[in-house]
């Protein structure tokens, strides 16, 4: 096996410097480690007794930036006990695999010859560990096809996977309760798009937030979907919990500005119904990605109207955002918005004078007067239910029309 091989690797290398010698993979989970020569410190007994480090230790290591790395380098961490430390990247064909660690603290340290030993054990790891990579993807290759056809729109397809996944009995024998969670990510430029591997780790991990679920993960660029299988429905906080490992893989792999959208299906307690999950869980991604107030991550069900809105075909929501008593409002108010902005903000509060006025921390005979105002340009009478609603529509429709040109 690799494993067994990447551990050669590291005795020999311990041997050889007389240090102890650890590779993690690209989640600083433990892959293989030496035996210690009076060297480790805290973290490096905590990773071997546990084959990780808890989320408030490895959060801190990725955001050094070292998954970018490709030489090696000195890390200093600010954690009570930790000791410097010689991170080398391991990687092969230009993908990162792991990180080989030596401690590197006290009065003697690593010379160049010593670093350039590190270095070669990294690019031998890398070539076995790329390996046993390429074994394991073609497993997964074929649980992939069977994840995409179990979400096709072929009726006869999803169940075909259905029967496949249940004659696997990945799942066990005992009834189960499927549930999609989506992710996406939107490059802002073109060198984000390698952050895209980052998207799939991040929600292989969301996959360890909880041991004691089962799931598989399909990914593809900068989108990735997760169907987690419980015997117990899963609770809000099982999937916050999920979800919020998601997007803070993703930030300490991608940096702390990075976002990622995640998206929550309702459950099914059926193979065969677990389409409709995922098609809940990419509206609500989709919701995420375009409605800033959801947050970083949308729940099917708690999208308010965008449980409606967002089921209109991207090319049908822009047509339809197309109003023309508020396109007159947008063209008499010029570039202050100010109409446009009171108009929002009194059908949001349904109709409320009160608390409209004080949000927009104007007197109520200026939120009076504004309104006739809009009246008069759109041609519409706020007092009417069918014009309250098609305005109000029509806003939150632009709003995600504006939003889906920006990240198109």
């Amino acid at each position: 096996m690799a494993d067994e091989d990447v551990q050669a690797l590291v005795d020999e290398l311990a041997e050889q410097l007389h240090r102890s010698v650890a590779i993690d993979d690209p989640s600083v989970r433990l892959l293989a480690a030496s035996r210690h020569f009076g060297d480790e410190d805290p973290l490096r007994v905590t990773a071997v007794l546990n084959r990780s480090l808890p989320d408030e230790l490895t959060r801190p290591v990725l955001e050094l930036g070292i998954s970018t790395w490709t030489e090696p380098g000195r890390v200093e961490l600010d954690v009570p006990g930790a000791k410097a430390r010689l991170c080398t990247p391991v990687r092969s064909a230009g993908r990162l695999l792991g990180f080989l660690w030596l401690i590197d603290d006290g009065p003697v340290r690593l010379t160049e010859h010593e670093i350039e030993m590190a270095a070669r054990t990294a690019a031998r790891a890398g070539v076995l560990l790329h390996r046993d990579l390429l074994v394991r993807e073609r497993s997964r290759a074929r649980r992939r096809s069977i994840l995409r056809e179990l979400v096709s729109a072929d009726e006869a397809a999803r169940a075909a996977a259905a029967e496949e996944l249940a004659a696997d009995q990945l799942f066990g024998e005992q009834p189960m309760h499927y549930q999609v969670v989506a992710a996406h990510h939107c490059p802002a430029t073109s060198a984000e798009a390698a952050h895209d591997i980052a998207v799939e780790v991040a929600v292989e991990d969301g996959l360890r937030a909880q041991p004691e679920c089962a799931g598989l993960v399909f990914a593809h660029r900068s989108r990735a979907w997760l169907l987690l299988a419980r015997p117990q429905e899963p609770t809000t906080r099982f999937l916050h919990a999920v979800a919020q490992r998601m997007t803070a893989r993703f930030r300490a792999l991608s940096g702390p500005d990075a976002r990622l959208a995640v998206g929550i299906g309702a459950p099914v307690t059926d193979l065969g119904l677990v389409v409709n999950s995922y098609r809940q869980a990419l509206l609500a991604v989709r919701a995420a990605r375009l409605v800033p107030a959801l947050g970083e991550v949308a729940r099917w069900g708690s999208l308010g109207p965008y449980d409606i809105l967002l089921r209109i075909p991207t090319d049908e929501l822009v047509r339809a955002a197309d109003v023309p008593p508020l396109a007159r409002l947008q063209a008499a108010d010029n570039d202050q918005q100010v109409l446009m902005g009171t108009l929002e903000t009194f059908l949001d509060n349904a109709g409320d004078v009160k608390r409209t006025a004080d949000l927009l921390c104007v007197h109520r005979g200026t939120l009076y007067y504004r309104i006739r105002r809009i009246e008069q340009l759109t041609g519409c009478d706020l007092r009417d239910g069918d014009d309250r609603l098609m305005l109000h529509m029509g806003l939150k429709l632009r709003g995600l029309a504006a939003a889906g040109r920006c990240q198109s």
